[in-house]
């Protein structure tokens, strides 16, 4: 099944809870995709004693999963790209809401 994800949240346990959703659905051999949006384009460096979704992010990545992040979004905050993360738009959000089998919103 394709999956794709939109995190819209930086709270740490939500956006943990997020990125572990998603290596959980590669691990049972999901393809999968997650799109940043809003504040959730600040999760990469995002580390917390108990919910280090730093982490989870970096395991999304390694294990194959693509990470889409809202462009406006990270302008807005003044960030810029990563390789983790790179600049999307709408465009590729909706690209990716019609590629995906299910959708979920975190």
């Amino acid at each position: 099944m394709k999956l794709g994800i939109i995190i819209e949240t930086k709270e740490y346990e939500k956006a943990w809870n997020a990125f572990r959703f998603a290596v959980t659905a590669i691990k049972r051999k999901h393809d999968v995709k997650v799109f940043l949006m809003g504040e959730a384009v600040e999760c990469e460096g995002l580390t917390h004693a108990k919910y280090n979704v730093d982490e989870q992010l970096k395991t999304f990545v390694a294990a194959g999963g693509e990470l889409l992040a809202c462009g406006t979004c990270l302008k807005s905050r003044q960030l810029d790209e990563s390789a983790a993360c790179p600049i999307s738009t709408m465009i590729d959000c909706v690209e990716m809401v019609e590629w995906a089998d299910k959708t979920v919103t975190f």
